[in-house]
């Protein structure tokens, strides 16, 4: 808890808010939890590159992942599995931060992508590319990004109109969904057999097949956004107080939410256009740093490590299950994200904390 000093200087009094010690100690816990999140990060991606049906060791993979080794493991490594791994790291990464920018924007622990529509939003845009063939050349990238965008537009419309709060933002979200996913079945019900299963494919989440086409659009996405997610954290931080307080700190809160909404969806949709709508991650990954690190809000970066481990740890998982049928990673998260999802309702029922 803070505590307030007054001096006088030249016949004024001074106050100077004073931080108490205990916010060095919970900077240092969040230090340590993202090196321990990092390490443990690593390890399992560099696990999930070494297997396959040509199995590797990690003291293989580490020295190839810079370049060293002989060629065939070269090859393997850097050209066949490094791309899937690094599309699972860094979409892990884009929705634990996206997932965090909405909570924390909303003040509401049940505020994510794919819980308020923008990931409902790409399905209907992919499915309907499939199924009714328009946008061919756009590709699944491109029509799911235009499709979550699309539905964060009118998101942002219709909650924002008469001033935001978290319930307005969740209760707004959860109706575009449920439309979205009524347009998507709609789609699904009049597709042919083999579009369907090319859509169906693209719609529980999966790592299977990514290559470099993947890799390159998410990385550019993941360079641009994540620094001015950052940079936008300070104001993030003061609408959590609410706008009336936010607006008296000096911060312009309407410019302040449709910048974050930008920075969120978009890193929402990049790693939904990359790897379809990988369930719950956005969700649970901020709520998980959250209580790693101890603190009032979900930390990004945190989130961001968290959300990385939890697909990498998902798809290693995915392999092992099943690994004749390819289980897709969005089956997983599900299975798991699916009991913490239930959970939260529970909790922001007993606390009163839903909106």
């Amino acid at each position: 808890m803070a505590f307030v000093e007054l001096s006088a200087t030249a016949g004024r009094a001074t106050v100077r808010i004073a931080r108490p010690a205990i916010s060095a100690v919970l900077s240092l816990r969040a230090l340590a939890v993202g090196t321990v999140l990092a390490l443990v990060t690593f390890g399992v991606f560099c696990v999930g590159i070494a297997t396959g049906d040509y199995p590797l060791t990690v003291a293989e993979v580490v020295p190839a992942l810079f370049g060293v080794g002989d060629a065939g493991t070269l090859l393997v490594v850097n050209e066949l599995r490094l791309p899937r791994a690094l599309v699972g790291l860094l979409v892990g990464a884009a929705f634990g931060i996206s997932g965090a920018v909405f909570q924390t924007m909303t003040r509401n622990p049940l505020a994510s992508p794919d819980m308020i529509g923008v990931i409902a939003g790409a399905q209907t845009a992919v499915v309907g590319g499939i199924v009714l063939g328009f946008g061919a050349g756009l590709g699944t990238q491109t029509l799911g990004l235009l499709g979550a965008l699309l539905a964060a537009l009118l998101v942002y419309a219709l909650a924002w109109g008469r001033g935001a709060t978290g319930y307005r933002i969740v209760l707004v979200g959860v109706g575009v969904a449920w439309m979205c996913t009524s347009a998507t079945d709609y789609l699904l019900a009049r597709a042919l057999p083999f579009e369907a299963q090319k859509a169906v494919g693209w719609l529980v989440g999966s790592l299977n097949e990514r290559g470099w086409q993947h890799v390159r659009p998410l990385a550019l996405a993941m360079a641009v956004l994540l620094p001015a997610t950052l940079l936008l954290g300070r104001w993030l931080r003061t609408l959590q107080l609410g706008e009336a307080v936010a607006t008296g700190l000096g911060t312009p809160v309407a410019r302040t939410q449709l910048a974050l909404l930008v920075t969120a969806v978009g890193l929402a949709a990049f790693g939904t256009a990359a790897a379809g709508p990988i369930l719950f991650v956005a969700l649970i990954a901020p709520q998980i740093a959250l209580r790693l690190a101890a603190v009032a809000t979900p930390p990004p970066l945190l989130s961001a490590l968290t959300g990385s481990l939890i697909v990498v740890t998902g798809d290693l998982l995915a392999r092992h299950v099943l690994p004749d049928d390819h289980l897709p990673v969005g089956v997983v998260t599900g299975v798991l994200g699916a009991p913490v999802l239930l959970w939260l309702l529970a909790r922001a029922n007993r606390t009163g904390s839903g909106g």
